[in-house]
C-alpha cells in the first residue's frame, strides 16, 4: 500500500482528464469560502475581470459599482467612458504594482503624482489614459476625476465582502526617478515616450509576491473581513517589450502570475484561487475557447469558465437580476492593451 493508491480519480491525469470528454471534466475548484447573493463583490484587474463582473451581475450577485455613471450620460456611452466596467474607474489594472499604488493613493499612504498629459487642449490622466475617449477639458477637471475615483476605491474596499482580482501582466512601464507604474507605455495611447523618464520593467515572482502581500495587508487594515479571490487572465500578451518571442513572454508572464496566486492561496486562509486560466488554456480544451485571433476569449469560453464557478459554489445563475443594468455585450469590453497591436510596423 502506498499513498497514491488511496487517492481519488481526480488526482490522476488518465481518469480525471484523458478518459473524459472535455465538457465533462469537473471538480477543478473546491471553494475555500462560499459566495451568496448577500455578498458584496468588488472586481478589479485585467480585461478578463470584466467577464466575471458581468457574469456575477447577471446572476444576481451584488456587484459593487462604487463609481456609477452620471444620470445625464447615455447608457450607450457608459462603457466607452469606463462606467460599469470595473467597480471603480481606474481602467484595467494589469499589474499588481499598479493596483497596489492605487490603494496606497486612496488610503493616503502615498501622494498621487501630479503628472498629467496635454494634447490639443485636452488633458489625459497617465494612470487612467483611456478613461475618457476625448480627455478632460482642464487640469482641474482631471484632478476632480481622480479624487472621485480615489473615494470610490475607499468606499468599495470598506463595503465589500469579497474582492475578485484578476492578475494580468508582469510587464510594465515605470517612471525612472519616482518609480510609479503606468498602465500603458507613455506614447502608445496618450502622452509622449521619453527614454530618459520611462523604463521597462518585467516584474519577477518575488517582486509580485511582495507587492501582493503588501496589498493584502493594506486591504486587511481597512476591511478585516474582506476575502480575496484571485484569478489569472488567460488572455495572451498583445505585444512584449522583453526582447523575447511573444509566445515565450506570454508563457513566462502567466506562469509567474499563476505561481504567485497559488502561493498566496496556499498561505492565506482568506485568499482563494479560481482556475479560469486553466479552463481556457489547458490541453484538454484544445484552444476551443479562443476567438480566431487566438487571443481573446469567446463567449462560449466565458460561459464554460462561469459554469465551473457556479457549479462549485452551488449557485443557479438563471435568475432575474436587479443588477442587469451592468451587463453589456462583448463589444463593450475595455482593454487598453490592444492598442499595442496598432504600433506594429509592417
Amino acid at each position: 500500500m502506498n499513498p497514491y493508491q488511496a487517492l481519488p480519480p481526480v488526482a490522476f491525469w488518465r481518469t480525471a482528464i484523458a478518459e473524459r470528454d472535455a465538457f465533462s471534466i469537473s471538480g477543478l475548484w473546491q471553494p475555500r469560502f462560499p459566495l451568496t447573493r448577500d455578498d458584496r463583490v468588488l472586481t478589479a484587474g485585467s480585461c478578463f475581470a470584466q467577464h466575471i463582473s458581468r457574469a456575477m451581475a447577471s446572476a444576481g450577485i451584488s456587484w459593487l459599482d462604487t463609481e456609477p455613471a452620471p444620470a445625464w450620460l447615455p447608457r450607450s456611452e457608459h462603457a466607452a467612458n469606463h462606467y460599469g466596467v470595473f467597480s471603480f474607474r481606474t481602467g484595467n489594472l494589469y499589474t499588481v504594482a499598479g493596483f497596489l499604488q492605487w490603494l496606497r493613493w486612496a488610503f493616503g499612504e502615498a501622494p498621487m503624482p501630479d503628472e498629467m498629459w496635454e494634447a490639443q487642449g485636452r488633458w489625459y490622466d497617465p494612470f487612467r489614459p483611456a478613461i475618457l475617449p476625448d480627455g478632460y477639458a482642464s487640469q482641474a477637471m482631471l484632478q476632480q476625476g481622480r479624487e472621485t475615483t480615489l473615494r470610490a476605491i475607499r468606499d468599495g474596499v470598506q463595503q465589500a465582502t469579497l474582492l475578485v482580482f484578476t492578475l494580468g501582466l508582469t510587464e510594465a512601464w515605470r517612471h525612472r526617478q519616482h518609480g510609479y507604474v503606468y498602465p500603458m507605455c507613455p506614447g502608445t495611447l496618450h502622452g509622449r515616450f521619453d527614454a530618459q523618464l520611462h523604463e521597462f520593467h518585467n516584474y519577477r515572482f518575488v517582486e509580485i509576491l511582495q507587492d501582493m502581500q503588501q496589498l493584502l495587508q493594506l486591504l486587511k487594515i481597512h476591511n478585516p473581513a474582506l476575502r480575496v479571490l484571485l484569478t489569472v487572465s488567460p488572455v495572451p500578451l498583445t505585444a512584449t517589450a522583453s526582447g523575447k518571442h511573444v509566445l515565450c513572454a506570454t508563457t513566462q508572464s502567466k506562469s509567474v502570475l499563476r505561481a504567485v496566486a497559488g502561493e498566496l492561496a496556499d498561505t492565506h486562509d482568506h485568499v482563494d484561487y479560481f482556475p479560469s486560466y486553466e479552463i481556457i488554456t489547458s490541453p484538454p480544451f484544445k484552444g476551443m475557447f479562443f476567438d480566431p485571433n487566438l487571443r481573446t476569449v469567446c463567449p462560449h469560453g466565458v460561459d464554460q469558465v462561469m459554469r465551473h464557478f457556479w457549479q462549485a459554489q452551488g449557485i443557479d445563475p438563471r435568475v432575474p437580476s436587479s443588477s442587469s443594468e451592468h451587463v453589456g455585450n462583448e463589444a463593450d469590453l475595455q482593454c487598453e492593451e490592444v492598442v499595442l497591436a496598432y504600433h506594429q510596423q509592417g
